[in-house]
């Protein structure tokens, strides 16, 4: 009788070593939970009125005119894109790549540009932006001009590079369109 108490009580003891611990590190309230998150600011909604539909159809913007102010600044988008346009600043497809301000129609948003392929692109996109800038997909550099695609790979707007860290140009449907970091 000895012998069956003595092996339910060893059974008993190693059923309950079973449910020992057996890590070193002890349990505490910062082991337990993330550290809490920081509150970011949120920008806020612009409303803008849309192009005209049956306004320029063609591929291809319209040419910018020298009295063109563009948006945010005081400079004549018209004589800087030409001026780009005819002996542009090089650019590179790594240079390219990040985060930009832009500032279009009246409005400044954000741009992404990533290296990710997409079709004959590379892919982009926008946040906040009005008009044209919604629809965009993606991008490429061709020779000194930067185009933004929109999500089909058609052409919707053509930048020149003119400074260090500003494009400016205009969409196919008119408007100036600015690029900095």
């Amino acid at each position: 009788m000895r012998v069956i108490h003595a092996a339910a009580g060893l059974a008993v003891v190693l059923a309950l070593t079973g449910c020992q611990r057996t890590s070193m590190g002890g349990f505490s309230a910062q082991d337990s939970s993330p550290a809490p998150l920081q509150a970011q600011p949120v920008p806020s909604v612009s409303s803008n009125q849309l192009p005209d539909p049956t306004g320029n159809t063609s591929q291809f913007p319209a040419a910018p005119t020298a009295g063109t102010a563009v948006a945010g600044g005081a400079q004549a988008a018209g004589t800087q894109v030409a001026a780009a346009a005819g002996g542009g600043l090089d650019v590179t497809k790594e240079s390219m790549v990040g985060n930009w301000r832009v500032s279009s129609a009246g409005s400044s948003c954000d741009m992404f540009l990533t290296l990710t392929n997409l079709g004959s692109g590379s892919r982009g996109g926008t946040r906040g932006c009005a008009g044209e800038l919604t629809a965009m997909g993606s991008w490429e550099v061709a020779g000194k001009q930067v185009v933004l695609k929109d999500r089909t790979g058609n052409a919707i707007a053509r930048l020149y590079k003119t400074a260090d860290a500003r494009f400016d140009g205009s969409t196919n449907g008119g408007q100036p369109v600015s690029l900095s970091r």
